[in-house]
């Protein structure tokens, strides 16, 4: 049996935070968290948190989930558990159908080996009014067959899809979809509010990046902001980079759905790790500088923007520093509520009986360190 202890000024537990905190580690799980003697040295002034949840990446270190190459893809699983997502949801973008199966095959196997908690498809049963960053002659409503042949691609293995609930046969998908367990996101829709909320009776359980891709709030045509942010039955994404929304923002959606229906995640593309230049987001150009990635336009005007450059880290600090969310809140967005609402019982919380996956931060929510499984991996 391996077996470590970790001690750390303070831990924010299941139970809440203990000060002076030492978590017993035995093959990989949390075997005990105790409350222990005043710690001393560079651990002293850090807090352990849950590792956090990623569930809507596409990618990092050059490469996008769904390349090819299972080596390629391990890449940027790694690159993001250096950044302290220990559990990470790979996302694909719109592509045929059948580029789509053959990317779910590839996934499907890194979620069996357990470097990966699922798959996500973003695409491509999306609304052209609000495509994004997908190619809208790719886009399509969801029909009975193309719905059936991603199921099988995905198996078990396949956890979430974005859909504009929408087009046509959006009900029946949608009910087809959380029938085989697979969690329906709201995203890149044009629905109005009454849609929106008829969803929710659907199935619909998340909403992706809320605010983008979708119609913004109007009080005489509230869209579908004001019913994804106030009804219990489904999880917000936010996208905490400062360039998604504004900080205001981010609190105001917090406020209103509370931290346990808030889950923060990256949509990290490729660039991600990299730096600036050019990349490939499915089958577009995108232009990433500094630190924003935009489509590339062919009249030179500026694109959509195209995913992030973003890291859990990074998240993690700019709702501390920026947004003005405590360790806990900040600590609940990025891990608890994502595995929560995922239904990932293993992870999302220090707890005894789950993985030993941990970030240590300091007061300012600057990530220090990151264990996975109990080892440490920065």
């Amino acid at each position: 049996m391996q077996s470590s202890e970790i001690t750390v000024g303070r831990a924010f537990t299941s139970d809440g935070v203990l000060e002076n905190a030492v978590i017993t580690i035995e093959n990989g799980r949390i075997a005990a968290v105790t409350s222990g003697p005043p710690v001393t040295g560079k651990h002293a002034e850090l807090w352990a948190v849950p590792g956090f949840v990623d569930t809507h990446s596409h990618g990092a270190v050059g490469v996008s989930y769904g390349d090819p190459d299972v080596a390629a893809n391990q890449r940027a699983i790694d690159y993001h558990r250096t950044q302290g997502s220990t559990t990470i949801f790979a996302s694909t973008v719109t592509e045929p159908i059948d580029k789509l199966e053959r990317q779910l095959g590839v996934l499907r196997g890194l979620v069996e080996a357990g470097e990966l908690a699922g798959i996500h498809l973003e695409g491509p049963f999306l609304a052209e009014e609000k495509k994004g960053a997908h190619d809208p002659a790719l886009l399509r409503d969801p029909d009975a067959e193309s719905v059936e042949r991603l199921i099988k691609a995905g198996g078990p293995a396949l956890k979430m899809i974005t859909l504009a609930v929408e087009r046509d046969c959006g009900e029946a998908a949608t009910r087809r979809f959380t029938e085989a367990g697979v969690k329906v996101a709201f995203g890149h829709s044009n629905a109005d509010h009454e849609v929106t909320s008829d969803s929710l009776d659907w199935g619909v359980c998340i909403v992706t990046h809320l605010f983008s891709a979708m119609n913004s709030i109007h009080h005489r045509e509230p869209g579908p902001v004001p019913v994804l942010l106030t009804d219990e039955r489904c999880m917000v994404e936010l996208i905490c980079d400062g360039i998604h929304h504004a900080p205001v923002i981010a609190r105001m959606s917090i406020d209103a759905a509370g931290v346990d229906r808030v889950g923060m995640v990256t949509d990290a593309m490729s660039a991600t790790g990299k730096g600036d230049g050019r990349y490939i987001l499915g089958e577009l150009e995108v232009e990433v500088t500094d630190g924003t990635a935009r489509l590339v336009t062919t009249d030179g005007t500026q694109g959509a923007i195209a995913g992030s450059t973003l890291t859990m880290a990074k998240a993690f600090q700019f709702l501390v520093a920026e947004v003005g969310c405590t360790i806990e809140e900040a600590a609940t967005m990025t891990s608890t509520t994502p595995a929560r609402w995922h239904g990932l019982e293993d992870v999302g919380a220090i707890a005894v009986g789950r993985w030993a996956d941990l970030c240590l931060v300091d007061s300012d929510g600057v990530l220090q360190s990151v264990i996975r499984r109990g080892e440490t991996i920065c």
